[in-house]
């Protein structure tokens, strides 16, 4: 990240760095690369001890950010975890986490505990945003007198397979509604998918007529629509940084093999043609450094430009991460397209990051929305 950061920031990307260098270096994400879940549960309760879970959630229910901006501090980590290609559901565990903060219920209480402990995991099945082409309205929640039934389909979900439980959205008469459901609740059915990420894992969840109580409503009946575009801020944010992380990864990488890398006696750096490449790719970085960390501090702050810097950091990085880590490929030639070189873990990372939680079209026609309603409200 580019923008001036406290020494408490500093320390907590920088134990963060050291940490995943030491518990998930690459040689290990290659190695684990059929592993159930993609890491140790270790791994992830010792991530929660160090505060990846805790900076969205409120003193009051157990949380708290090392600066007054929790947003800006989880992209730190979300950037270290795209630099290292690290394992483990830091998007959806925080969006569950930032949804529970402030909620009194039992069950809400109890999740969130669990999710800042690190003992538990839980997911978000976003199955309703009328702005997305795929997955918009594929769940619906309706009342049957003093329960809620869910019918419907949702993917990919992030760790469905690991978590304990489902932070269920979907339509319901007036709006969106957001229910906690145990993911081993009946009727509720989970099948793997393979993912582009080998390091992350990804399920369809399936729902027939699962039934929930209304204490385990998060919000209002219906009423969620401005909390569910609060939880796409957030995660457009931690994938926004995330890629960032992978695309500096990348093309420090690129750089080195094009220095140390010879032909007909000169360095690959040395040809005109690949110094334009590397200044658009150096562009492309720098711009995405700058919306990231801008649409961090907004969504943090809470201000009025939050939803159209995130959607607008999501959709650049999402379209300029995936060319350069494509660019950083072609300029590696044979070796860059092999299992074996290290520079798949990156560009497998921001393409996944890109088409989670909106594509960059899904987020470009939702700032299109949102300047036709300023326009309109003029």
């Amino acid at each position: 990240m580019l923008h001036e950061l406290t020494s408490d920031q500093d320390m907590l990307r920088d134990t963060t760095a050291r940490f995943l260098s030491d518990r998930v270096p690459l040689s290990k994400m290659r190695k684990d690369r059929d592993h159930p879940a993609g890491f140790d549960p270790a791994y992830w309760t010792s991530g929660a001890e160090l505060g990846w879970t805790m900076l969205l959630v409120s003193e009051e229910d157990g949380g708290g950010s090392v600066s007054g901006n929790g947003a800006a501090d989880l992209a730190l980590i979300a950037y270290e975890f795209g630099k290292h290609a690290a394992p483990g559901p830091l998007v959806d565990c925080n969006v569950v986490a930032s949804a529970l903060s402030g909620q009194t219920g039992d069950l809400q209480s109890a999740v969130l505990q669990g999710l800042l402990s690190g003992a538990d995991i839980a997911t978000s099945c976003l199955g309703a945003a009328p702005w997305m082409q795929s997955g918009s309205e594929s769940i619906s929640i309706r009342r049957d007198g003093d329960d809620l039934v869910i019918d419907g389909t949702v993917l990919p979900v992030e760790s469905a397979a690991q978590a304990s439980y489902l932070l269920v959205t979907g339509m319901s008469e007036g709006g969106m509604t957001q229910v906690l459901v145990p993911a081993n609740a009946e009727g509720v059915t989970i099948k793997p998918l393979k993912a582009i990420d080998v390091t992350r894992r990804f399920g369809k969840v399936s729902f027939a007529g699962v039934r929930a109580p209304a204490s385990a409503l998060v919000g209002a009946f219906g009423g969620a629509d401005a909390e569910v575009a609060r939880q796409i801020q957030v995660a457009a944010v931690i994938l926004s940084a995330e890629s960032v992380g992978a695309m500096d990864a990348a093309f420090d990488m690129t750089v080195d093999w094009a220095f140390n890398r010879y032909t007909f006696g000169r360095a690959l750096a040395s040809y005109q043609a690949l110094k334009h490449r590397f200044a658009d790719m150096k562009s492309w970085l720098e711009a995405s450094h700058a919306i990231s960390d801008a649409a961090a501090e907004a969504v943090g702050k809470g201000d009025g430009s939050a939803a159209e810097l995130a959607s607008a950091a999501k959709s650049y990085i999402g379209v300029q991460g995936v060319e350069l880590a494509q660019d950083c490929v072609q300029m590696h030639g044979g070796i860059g397209v092999t299992y074996e070189h290290d520079l798949h873990f990156f560009l497998r990372r921001v393409t996944l990051d890109a088409l989670l939680y909106g594509t960059p079209a899904d987020h470009k026609r939702l700032i299109a929305a949102m300047q036709i309603n300023q326009e309109m409200a003029a």
